[in-house]
């Protein structure tokens, strides 16, 4: 999951490469979205053997409340920091 900001815009999404789409995210390599409105700071995340998992998974947060995404991310990173750094180090 990537916001713009604490609290900002999100976007949930999948990908098998995560370090490397972020980096796409974060350098706006493909105008939309995420381009459009500063969403590249990685705040949530969650590893999945297969695709198919992944995939419910993603439509299953997807469909929920804001405030469930919300409380999805302060679980695990209460300071919204950008996990992007974690991932490469």
């Amino acid at each position: 999951m990537l916001a713009s900001r604490r609290n900002g815009t999100l976007y949930i999404g999948i990908t098998s490469e995560i370090a490397k789409r972020v980096s796409e995210h974060k350098d706006k390599i493909y105008s939309g979205f995420t381009a459009q409105y500063g969403v590249d700071k990685l705040v949530y995340y969650e590893v999945y053997a297969d695709i198919e998992t992944a995939i419910r998974r993603e439509k299953a947060i997807k469909k929920w409340k804001r405030a469930w995404k919300i409380q999805l991310i302060e679980k695990s990173n209460p300071e919204w920091r950008d996990l992007f750094n974690e991932l490469t180090a």
